[in-house]
């Protein structure tokens, strides 16, 4: 589009590439089986180098999923703008960043300009206090939150995350929520920086240095919402009443805590009634029957929503001397290489290997299957990513559950949607 144009990309300093989407997680020999996707890869390294931007590539150590590999190697700080063209952008506003995804005319136009237009949003402010269950996470919480407000709760917001149940979240934590963000219909959302995220930062890569440090948290810390700021709405949840939380329709507004029954249509608002009559027909599923004990034929860990070192952490202490269930296919993709040598730093590939887990090459996977990883049939995946819209895991009748890596695991040693709390207790 720019060449088009007769254009350059202005600052291609400001500017990073990676690969994630299209990339297998199984064989990344050169070139890719999908010949499309070899395509793709080609026009990439092509652009990159011609633009003299910085591609991180596979083998290169830095390569993975962009919302992963940008926090991991601080080039995500508080007070940016960021933009890409993928909408679970809004993952780097756990930073304290506003961070939003983009579509492609947009894209050409921040390459070309780096500037964007944008209306003027409204700020939602949704607190969350108390302390979490065991067995409770922060996919809980975003799932729980969607669920309440609904998938187009927030058009014309931006989410922010607060209360002291953020507050002693970690900043992947923090990242799962504000990654999900656009599933509830907000543009984006963020949680004030504070010196979780400093701590963090400090000593990454692109992270300031020296008295640019100091400099760069004075002003980190006077961008904060100030104590007395005006909200166009505020709403409040009570972390304890936070349930592990599955979907079981085609939105991840659809969701239920693990106890509870699949709601039927009369028991639902009267707007969300349409919807739901189109989920219990093609997700097959029992209303009025429990979601737990749902047979599952899948399972997914990974995505940029539970990708990193901390999930695959909880999803390995579950796994830990169990074993995959029979007839049940179960894998596990790193969200970036640093995470994946990381995990394989601390024995978690072993622990998944040994538990009947396949371990992967890093990528979006199953989150999206624009790669080989694909549902087949009417399959039933229990994943931890951020979707479950019809065919989302490529096929155009398979299903998916949304949940959270611990979740995934349980289910997958017990081969149906199992309560995580039950095998951590």
């Amino acid at each position: 589009m720019l060449r088009e144009k007769g254009l350059k990309v202005l600052f291609p300093e400001r500017t990073i590439a990676t690969v994630d989407h299209i990339v297998p997680t199984t064989n990344q020999v050169r070139p890719f089986e999908d010949v499309l996707a070899e395509e793709m890869m080609q026009a990439l390294e092509q652009n990159c180098q011609e633009n003299g931007i910085t591609f991180h590539n596979i083998g290169s150590g830095n390569q993975g999923i962009v919302h992963i590999i940008a926090p991991e190697q601080g080039l995500t700080q508080p007070g940016m703008s960021i933009a890409c063209g993928d909408s679970h952008t809004s993952t780097h506003g756990a930073f304290g960043a506003i961070a939003f995804g983009i579509g492609t005319s947009q894209v050409r136009d921040v390459l070309a300009s780096q500037t964007i237009a944008l209306s003027k949003l409204k700020v939602r402010k949704i607190e969350v206090n108390g302390t979490l269950q065991p067995g409770v996470y922060a996919k809980d919480v975003a799932l729980h939150i969607i669920h309440t407000l609904g998938v187009k709760g927030g058009v014309g917001y931006v989410y922010e995350y607060t209360g002291t149940t953020f507050n002693k979240m970690s900043m992947e934590e923090r990242m799962t929520v504000c990654n999900m963000a656009i599933e509830g219909g907000a543009r984006c959302g963020y949680v004030n920086p504070d010196h979780i995220t400093y701590e963090y930062l400090k000593n990454r890569d692109f992270a300031p240095t020296a008295t640019d440090w100091d400099k760069a948290v004075a002003w980190w810390e006077s961008i904060r919402s100030n104590t007395d700021a005006e909200y166009d709405d505020d709403v409040k949840f009570n972390a304890a009443d936070i349930p592990p939380t599955v979907t079981w329709g085609i939105t991840p507004g659809q969701g239920i805590g693990i106890d509870q029954l699949i709601p039927m249509s009369a028991e639902l608002h009267e707007e969300d009634r349409l919807i739901a009559e189109e989920a219990y027909d093609y997700m097959d599923l029992t209303v009025g029957k429990p979601i737990q004990g749902t047979k599952i034929d899948v399972c997914f860990i990974g995505s940029c929503t539970n990708g990193r070192i901390s999930d695959l952490r909880e999803a390995a202490r579950v796994a830990k001397n169990q074993h995959v269930a029979k007839d049940v296919k179960a894998f596990v993709v790193p969200g970036s290489e640093r995470v994946k040598k990381q995990a394989e730093a601390e024995g978690l590939d072993q622990i998944f290997i040994d538990a009947g887990f396949e371990w992967r090459e890093p990528g979006c996977s199953m989150c999206l299957a624009m790669n080989p990883d694909k549902l087949q049939g009417r399959q039933i995946s229990a994943s931890s990513s951020n979707r479950n819209f019809k065919g989302r895991q490529g096929s155009s009748s398979g299903r998916t559950l949304l949940m959270s890596p611990a979740m995934v695991a349980a289910a997958a040693i017990k081969g149906e949607v199992f309560d995580v709390r039950k095998l951590l207790s």
